[in-house]
């Protein structure tokens, strides 16, 4: 496999928490499709949402939208069950990302454990991948669940930034490096193994260089914190000031 560095870095742009905003008051507002639009025309790659069975912030409604009105591909993050993957063969999304998912948890914890699951697993995305739906599994850094991946069939992983980021906000800056070089090793076995690699999980404009950099790394999901800068500054500027950082960070690593 060539170690070289993919030229352009794609953004996916998760929008879950405009519909968290709107599940607070009950009503139809922010519209998460109106942020998904806004976010592909500031330049966004693709568009992230992830239906919880809970349903906490994205809702069916808000699927049939974005698949209806969407020109950028739709990442359906999604627990591996059957009622979802029911859901996902019903509108065959560009892209199906298996997360973890615990009712009781803030945000996605940690990665998918694929290593004590492999059979089921490899039974549970054979469907989507014949759907023609791109099938990615949301894993820690770790060689022993990117081997799981890879023997499963699944084309993608996506590494879990979320570690590293919160050593960087705790100021554990030899913790965060130990795991910023995790990250590097394991996107290159994953690489090794004929995965693509993205990556995601609490990335902020203080984090995302670091990543960006990481030469076998061609995606980038970020959503909490671009929705809370778009608070600031708006959507389109917070977005495009990611963009440019994301840029700036690839370019040097050519």
């Amino acid at each position: 496999m060539s170690q070289k560095t993919e030229s352009r870095l794609r953004l996916g742009v998760n929008i879950d928490h405009v519909a968290t905003v709107r599940n607070a008051r009950g009503g139809a507002y922010p519209d998460p499709l109106r942020a998904a639009l806004m976010a592909q025309e500031a330049g966004a790659d693709g568009i992230t949402a992830h239906l919880r069975e809970d349903r906490r912030h994205i809702t069916d409604s808000d699927i049939d939208a974005l698949m209806a009105g969407l020109r950028v591909p739709l990442n359906f993050e999604m627990a591996a069950t059957a009622e979802m993957q029911a859901i996902a063969l019903r509108h065959k999304p560009h892209a199906v990302c298996l997360v973890p998912e615990r009712r009781e948890e803030r945000t996605t914890e940690g990665g998918l454990e694929v290593a004590r699951e492999e059979n089921r697993l490899a039974h549970f995305i054979a469907p989507l991948r014949d759907a023609g739906c791109r099938v990615s599994i949301f894993i820690a850094a770790d060689a022993r669940q990117i081997e799981a991946a890879a023997r499963i069939g699944a084309p993608v992983v996506e590494l879990h930034t979320g570690a590293y980021c919160d050593f960087h906000a705790e100021g554990d800056f030899t913790a965060r490096d130990a795991e910023l070089a995790r990250l590097v090793d394991m996107a290159a076995l994953a690489q090794s193994l004929g995965l693509e690699v993205h990556a995601g999980h609490g990335l902020t404009y203080d984090t995302v260089a670091p990543i960006a950099r990481i030469p076998q790394v061609i995606e980038l999901n970020i959503g909490h914190f671009l929705m809370g800068e778009a608070i600031f500054v708006g959507l389109t500027p917070a977005i495009a000031e990611m963009r440019q950082r994301m840029d700036t960070a690839r370019a040097a690593a050519q």
